[in-house]
């Protein structure tokens, strides 16, 4: 529900979130024309619908707070009467190109409920609330600006991950799906499970996404940028991370940001691991999660090839990040071709060529009589 809350309370919201890994914001990267190119090739450009820069033409917003009266962080926003209608037209247009390939038939019964503005992301996307009227079913779509290293975290996610992301380039205005799960910093405080068995699967999976992120350098999953994604079967529950934030994809040069096993937020997780898992369960979740990889890597058909040679091209990051990042990875991995990176782009081809030929993982420092969450 919407509402303006005190004076006091709106005085607390934050601007921006603070991290203890991530010090500085991270400056906006421009797509060049050769990555454009590249989304151009997998329809994920389009040329019409809506843009950011209409969205931030509202005149009025009022503080979003949850069922139980918190404060979500999130503002409703409110365009006037003679935009509205133009506006939310082109809403339902995105949502037909990002669902249906621009089926409009499929957003005849489809109104816009509700735009939200995220306060504490750098770049304050848009979240919209699309509704059936015939059923009352919602769904949720973003909006926000384009940025390469998200971009590419997109892509890369595609490709690697267990899962399809759909998102569309318009212009300056990046389109993207909403990912079903449940925020991971409400599942730790309200969700986490109290059974040795879906304690181990749940720890299990914390071992493999650590290890998808690590290999592909994917920064900042603490717990408020992954959502944790739950399927009841005949022996109780599957659990399965995924990431919702990719903006530090590929750009920050510690190499603690890129595991999160390192974030203190997600400590209640890690705490299962320590105390379910040895060593040698850690290596062989690790071997299936890079043998997955592997094998997605190999049935791209081209794909992962083809966006490796934009990316090790492009600049998504400044050279001293680089140059700090590739000296980290030679001496984690003892491996010199990580020293010989140029750019960001050659980190990551380096690191997916080294899951590819069934190099030996190196990711978990539990490999080396460390528990997680210690340096």
């Amino acid at each position: 529900m919407a509402r303006t809350g005190t004076k006091a309370a709106r005085a607390k919201r934050p601007d921006a979130r603070k991290l203890n890994l991530i010090s500085k914001k991270k400056p906006v990267y421009p797509v060049s024309d050769y990555f454009l190119e590249y989304l151009e090739s997998y329809n994920r450009v389009v040329c019409e619908g809506a843009d950011y820069a209409s969205l931030v033409r509202h005149e009025n917003a009022v503080a979003l707070y949850d069922e139980h009266g918190n404060d979500t962080l999130w503002s409703t926003v409110f365009f006037g009467p003679t935009e509205q209608a133009e506006i939310h037209e082109a809403m339902r247009l995105t949502y037909a190109l990002l669902k249906s390939d621009g089926d409009l038939s499929t957003v005849e019964h489809l109104f816009i409920d509700r735009v939200d503005m995220c306060l504490y992301g750098n770049t304050l996307p848009f979240r919209v609330r699309i509704v059936n009227a015939l059923n009352e079913n919602f769904d949720y779509f973003y909006i926000k600006h384009v940025d390469a290293n998200r971009v590419y975290g997109l892509e890369l996610e595609h490709i690697l991950s267990p899962n399809r992301i759909n998102y569309l380039i318009h212009g300056n205005t990046l389109i993207e799906e909403h990912i079903v799960g449940i925020p991971a910093d409400q599942f730790i405080r309200e969700n986490m499970p109290s059974n040795r068995f879906n304690e181990v699967r749940l720890a299990k999976e914390f071992v493999k996404f650590n290890e998808r992120c690590f290999v592909r350098l994917l920064g900042d999953m603490h717990s408020g940028n992954f959502v944790i994604d739950i399927t009841p079967d005949f022996e109780k529950m599957q659990y399965r991370m995924r990431p919702i934030d990719f903006d530090q994809q590929s750009h920050h040069g510690k190499k603690q940001v890129y595991l999160p096993q390192f974030f203190p937020q997600n400590n209640p997780v890690i705490a299962l691991g320590m105390e379910h898992m040895t060593p040698r369960t850690v290596d062989q979740y690790q071997r299936e999660e890079r043998a997955l990889i592997a094998g997605r890597l190999k049935a791209s058909h081209g794909r992962y090839g083809k966006l490796m040679q934009v990316m090790r091209e492009d600049l998504i990051s400044s050279q001293a990040n680089v140059w700090r990042l590739s000296a980290q990875l030679a001496k984690h991995y003892d491996d010199s071709a990580f020293a010989e990176c140029h750019t960001m782009g050659d980190l990551v081809y380096t690191s997916l060529e080294r899951v590819i030929n069934h190099h030996e993982p190196a990711s978990a420092s539990m490999l080396q009589g460390k528990p997680f969450g210690k340096a």
